[in-house]
């Protein structure tokens, strides 16, 4: 990738090229005691640390899953199921409320700060819960009350890595680069699943402990090498997405060549302004759907694996942990495919209400004929996660970015944290909802949890119906718009009606 070109004489900054530019007075401790990177390596080093970031923020949301079949056995009061799904509420729930003030707060504080904290904080706080294996501790209240405050300290992170993504890249691959970038997720539930797995044998508080402590390493690497804006250290921050203010969206948007710096980052937009953007509501109602089925999986999978014959044997918990990831290999083909799809076609909502539906046929043929063999299970599994995780992976990262930067804040103002919090926010409920309701009704079967799943699935596909047909009418215009011009002709092929005002 070239080098980006120094800015535009129009633009008040010193007449060095962007690499010789000082560095700014909150250049994070660990680069200021380096050689001056250039932007693109700076560029590298954010998706780099903020992938590992929030790949061990899911990391340690794993072990809830993995320790279930342990702790329903011989741990009190965890014999009923349903109160393992109390603490995946608490944590959830208090996620999801915690997202909101999170998110408002990322646009108003250093977001490098605010990052590491968290990450040091609920790294701490998983961690906590693994501590009633040490201290034989069998009350119900002190693992609510751990998975509260987990979920609280957690909210810190999604709003803030999207922000800062978001404040380095920018143009016509963004959904490329995010659902790239948004594999974290996946691997994060990946080497989540083998870390508590693998130390699950020594009891189950390492698969706590263990989790916990990397998370808050992680929060150290970032406090000293995070810049979560360019202009921190000697870049100007990128122009508002011409997409969103009415031109044709180019590859160069991605360069630092605008001016902007600390007043635009700091004049952060309300929560409710941030409401009646366009789209933010719609997409936050179908990733509340979307996200319900995605968590319900999270969390119990390897439960579920346990409970059925597969190739008419039983697995253990430990085998179970380790075919769960497999899911969330998918996943991360899904969340790829999906920003790629969403690039091409310039249509976010079409791209995710078709793996929406998509997901409805296959979580039934997973259900109905994962238990013929192992083989059959895995396929089934990898497709299941490609068209589950695909739309949560694109609403939460592209969509969120594109509407954080939507041309109705007029260039003025900045709310990545805020929509992506509020969007993600949204979602926690469904999230919230989907593991508290299954730990009720999978005791009347599995049958009855996969109903709910894909009618959750079509409803999630629904939402989208209305961005849906104006994408559709769009990409119609912009194709015969192509085929009456000339070979010279000027078509307009970047259309994003759900991004764009209705007149």
């Amino acid at each position: 990738m070239a080098e980006p070109p120094p800015p535009p004489p129009s633009t008040p900054m010193p007449k060095s090229s962007p690499r010789a530019r000082p560095r700014h007075h909150h250049a994070p401790p660990g680069l200021c005691a380096l050689p001056a990177f250039s932007y693109n390596a700076h560029r590298g080093l954010v998706l780099g640390l903020t992938f590992l970031a929030y790949a061990l923020y899911h990391a340690s949301r794993k072990p809830p899953s993995i320790v279930k079949r342990a702790l329903s056995k011989s741990w009190p009061p965890f014999y009923d199921p349903a109160l393992l799904g109390e603490t995946d509420v608490a944590f959830l729930a208090f996620y999801s409320l915690g997202m909101f003030g999170a998110g408002h707060l990322g646009d108003r504080l250093d977001l490098r700060l605010f990052l590491a904290a968290g990450m040091v904080g609920s790294g701490a706080a998983v961690a906590f819960f693994g501590a009633g294996y040490f201290l034989s501790l069998h009350s119900i209240v002190f693992y609510l009350f751990a998975q509260a405050i987990a979920g609280l300290l957690q909210s810190t992170g999604w709003p803030s890595v999207v922000a800062i993504v978001g404040n380095w890249f920018g143009g016509r691959r963004r959904g490329l680069i995010m659902g790239i970038w948004n594999a974290h997720t996946s691997v994060g539930n990946i080497s989540g699943s083998i870390i508590a797995a693998a130390v699950l044998r020594y009891g189950w508080g390492w698969s706590f402990v263990v989790p916990g402590g990397l998370m808050a390493l992680g929060g150290v690497l970032v406090f000293f090498f995070l810049a979560p804006y360019p202009e921190d250290v000697g870049f100007a921050s990128l122009p508002p997405n011409p997409k969103h203010a009415g031109g044709a969206s180019t590859d160069e948007e991605d360069s630092s060549t605008s001016t902007g710096g600390e007043e635009d980052r700091r004049d952060a937009v309300g929560i409710w302004k941030a409401f009646s953007i366009p789209g933010v509501l719609t997409f936050a109602v179908c990733l509340f759907f979307a996200k319900l089925v995605a968590y319900t999986f999270l969390y119990w999978l390897p439960f579920y694996l346990t409970q059925t014959a597969i190739g008419g044997e039983y697995m253990s918990v430990t085998d179970a942990g380790y075919l769960s990831v497999l899911f969330d290999v998918g996943g991360i083909i899904g969340g790829i495919l999906a920003g790629f799809m969403s690039d091409q076609l310039d249509a976010r909502a079409t791209t995710a209400a078709m793996f929406m539906y998509l997901a409805i046929p296959t979580l039934y043929a997973f259900h109905a004929y994962g238990s013929t063999s192992k083989v059959t299970n895995i396929a089934l599994m990898m497709i299941s996660g490609l068209f589950v995780n695909g739309p949560y992976a694109l609403i939460t990262t592209a969509v969120s970015a594109d509407l954080g930067t939507h041309k109705s804040l007029k260039g003025d103002s900045r709310a990545l944290a805020t929509v992506t919090a509020i969007i993600d926010g949204t979602g926690s409920l469904g999230a919230a909802l989907g593991p508290f309701v299954t730990g009720f009704i999978s005791k009347t079967g599995w049958d009855s949890v996969f109903i709910m799943l894909i009618l959750c699935a079509l409803i999630a596909g629904a939402c989208l119906s209305g961005l849906v047909k104006s994408e559709i009418l769009q990409i119609i215009q912009n194709w015969r718009n192509r085929s009456s011009n000339t070979p010279y002709g000027t078509a307009d092929t970047g259309a994003q009606p759900l991004l764009g005002e209705s007149s």
